[in-house]
């Protein structure tokens, strides 16, 4: 049975995007190994991983500037293949800061990855599907994620470090293959005159307008109360609850079980009820909130806040996809690559906020701060998406862009 269009689409942007989460956590099982291997310290090691993450949070706007003014194949599969070979070039490497140099490179490769992925679902899916479509992008992210770790650990037990480098590495290249012996379904996004009369903005002027400035803040606040909830969520169950830490690591899965899972959800809502996406997405970010709320205040047996955390990550997942569809909605025609670089260049940026501060607070004795602050960084996060939304005119969009 041939596949349709847009599920030919869905599964070529998805299997890169979830490549390029993938090689993002098969980098620290390796951490360990390298030590010995190399003799380095773990600041050193952490600084690999940072250094592959600050590449791709600064280069994603410059490429989103790029892939608006030439298209986004091209760049999707040159950045896939770096990526790819970067990771593979790994398991040559005789010095560490050959390893480094790669981190970096990967890191280049990966900055290509939201923008033009965002570009090209804009221009290749239909209207009533892109909730869905978007929501399959964002889960196969989350995969990526999730078996990073465990299939790298599984190839380093069965050939060692520099196999498994070299396997996960160069299993991008069918990737990037079937990309471009299929680009011709791949569609860049449409472009739109500006309209007569209305004043034209830069792409700067665009990035830097209220609409997506508040756009940015939204997914930054997100991805830090996010970020906190995985960082420290075992930690205050265990210091603050005294449950123990099995129970506690169980409870953390389910929040990212949930989370993931409500990615599809919230995909499915978009596309069926388009006209209520902001009250989807106020609703689910409060009950997430109050979900951390319940189980920093609540004295409950250790079993019950295994549900508590599922409906918390359930909840905050079914968020995203929507998220995403109100930022496509707000962004002019032909700009998809530099407002989606942009604005989602706040996820890592978040996440890597909140740990640090978090664990300060953990440090001093103030553990029951931590989930309070998370909670209210949500209901400061959803300020800045209403506030977003109606900036940019209920759906109306954001002022047209002059061409770069």
């Amino acid at each position: 049975m041939a596949l349709s269009r847009s599920t030919r689409v869905n599964l070529l942007i998805s299997n890169g995007h979830f490549l390029s989460h993938f090689y993002v956590l098969c980098m620290p099982t390796m951490f360990l190994t390298w030590r010995d291997a190399f003799q380095v310290s773990f600041a050193q090691l952490g600084m690999t991983l940072a250094m592959m993450s600050a590449m791709t949070a600064i280069l994603q706007t410059p490429v989103g500037f790029l892939v608006d003014k030439y298209g986004a194949r091209l760049f999707l599969v040159g950045g896939t293949l770096l990526m790819s070979l970067s990771i593979a070039g790994m398991s040559l490497a005789t010095e560490f800061w050959q390893i480094q140099i790669l981190a970096m490179m990967s890191g280049i490769g990966n900055s290509v990855v939201h923008p033009a992925d965002y570009a090209i679902l804009s221009g290749s899916i239909e209207k009533d599907k892109m909730g869905r479509s978007f929501a399959m992008h964002t889960f196969s992210g989350n995969l990526g994620f999730a078996l990073g770790a465990p299939i790298t650990a599984f190839l380093m037990a069965s050939v060692g470090w520099r196999g498994a480098l070299a396997t996960v590495g160069l299993a991008g290249v069918p990737v990037v293959l079937s990309i471009l012996l299929q680009s011709s379904i791949l569609k860049d996004q449409t472009r739109g005159p500006a309209k007569a009369g209305a004043s034209v903005l830069s792409g700067k002027e665009l990035l830097l307008n209220r609409t997506m400035i508040l756009f940015f803040l939204f997914f930054l606040f997100g991805a830090m109360a996010g970020g906190a909830m995985q960082a420290w969520l075992v930690t205050i169950l265990h210091t603050v609850k005294g449950i123990e830490l099995t129970l506690a690591a169980t409870a953390l899965t389910a929040y990212m079980v949930g989370s993931t899972l409500g990615v599809l959800v919230g995909g499915w809502f978009a596309d069926k009820y388009r006209e209520h996406i902001l009250h989807f997405v106020t609703g689910l970010v409060c009950l997430s909130a109050t979900m951390m709320l319940v189980i920093d205040w609540v004295n409950m047996p250790g079993l019950a806040i295994v549900p508590v955390t599922f409906i918390a990550g359930l909840s905050l997942g079914a968020s995203r996809t929507p998220r995403d569809v109100l930022l496509k909605d707000a962004a002019p025609p032909g700009q998809i690559g530099k407002v989606f670089g942009f604005v989602s260049s706040g996820l890592p940026l978040g996440s890597a906020l909140t740990p640090i501060p978090f664990g300060f607070l953990i440090d001093k004795g103030y553990p029951q701060m931590v989930l309070m602050l998370a909670a209210g960084i949500l209901f400061v996060s959803l300020l800045c998406g209403g506030s977003a939304k109606a900036s940019s005119g209920r759906g109306g969009g954001a002022m047209p862009v002059a061409a770069e």
